[in-house]
């Protein structure tokens, strides 16, 4: 019943997939900036939809270091950023809508195949591709309730290019949502199993740590 209904490391890593697009939009909002590898990492993994693995949808489990901080913060520790959480269940509750709207989510595919012919074009990490991603979420999952609002630094919030690169990291939140969901995940097991998934993360985190040393 643990493995069916509870927490398992795949859905451990979807879920720090999730943590993470919203942890680095948060660090965008606020500092304009964010850690570029951790964003390639959820950038990569809007186009990988075919990917064997949920490991192989982000990489390697290291590409998630940050998210599975992340998790473990706001799940087992004392100094949780609050908005961090908010903007995780925002997000959750945006998959739902978006799944039942086939003819956005069918939108949504197609301006995801259209930016990836630009990603061979300009490199997945060009302004150009970002940009795209930015204007495909505007258009699609921003469109849907609930909307999730990004509070922070407002001198950072008016930059074209912060903006762009918070709804690219928004895109690749809702991916792992996607992905969370695929494979078993649940809201209500963030509660239920919130030890079982706070020490798979230690776990994930302490395995990709030896292997990067």
């Amino acid at each position: 019943m643990f493995e069916t209904f509870g927490i398992n490391e795949e859905r451990v890593l979807g879920l720090a997939g999730l943590f993470q697009a919203c942890t680095l939009t948060q660090q965008l909002a606020n500092e304009g900036r964010c850690d570029d590898l951790a964003m390639e990492a959820g950038v990569a993994s809007i186009f990988r939809i075919d990917a064997p693995s949920v490991v192989g949808v982000y990489g390697n489990v290291s590409n998630l270091r940050i998210g599975l901080r992340s998790l473990i913060t706001q799940l087992d520790e004392s100094d949780k950023d609050m908005s961090v959480t908010r903007m995780v269940v925002t997000v959750m509750r945006l998959e739902r809508s978006l799944s039942g709207r086939p003819e956005l989510l069918e939108r949504l595919q197609q301006g995801i195949l259209a930016a990836q012919r630009q990603v061979e074009h300009f490199g997945q990490d060009s302004d150009q591709v970002i940009s795209r991603l930015a204007e495909l979420y505007a258009s699609t999952l921003s469109t849907l309730r609930p909307r999730v609002m990004v509070s922070g630094n407002p001198q950072q919030l008016q930059q074209p290019k912060v903006v762009e690169r918070v709804r690219a990291n928004l895109l690749a939140a809702v991916r792992s949502a996607v992905l969370w969901r695929q494979i078993g995940g649940r809201q209500w097991q963030l509660l239920v199993y919130r030890r079982q998934c706070s020490m798979l993360a230690r776990g994930l985190l302490t395995g990709a740590t030896l292997d990067n040393r």
